[in-house]
């Protein structure tokens, strides 16, 4: 699955704005529909969750637990917030967190 990136302000904004969220103890996703083919995904880690190495790790594990688990997924901008506690989860973790999430929300 491919997935283009959320990197304007005013993307960020519109998907905080007019889109829904929901919560886990380590992630906050935040989601819209884009009326298009493709998703959309960006990223907010907080400099409180660490380090710029820590913040990295923490954004690759959420990208590839995204992207290993919703395969066929399109037609979302989706946000995802790390919380700090997320700075200490490993991938299996993470990954049943967004499950978790995407089954509150009832997209896949």
């Amino acid at each position: 699955m491919t997935f283009e990136s959320l990197k304007k302000p005013s993307e960020f904004s519109k998907v905080y704005k007019r889109g829904k969220s929901f919560a886990d103890k380590n992630i906050v996703v935040y989601y819209m529909p884009n009326h298009l083919n493709i998703t959309r995904i960006g990223f907010s880690i907080s400099k409180k969750v660490g380090n710029s190495v820590v913040r990295n790790r923490t954004r690759r594990l959420i990208r590839e637990s995204f992207r290993t688990t919703f395969e066929g997924f399109d037609g979302y901008d989706l946000i995802f917030v790390a919380r700090v506690r997320s700075n200490q989860a490993d991938y299996h973790e993470i990954k049943r967190s967004l499950k978790y999430i995407f089954k509150r929300i009832n997209i896949s």
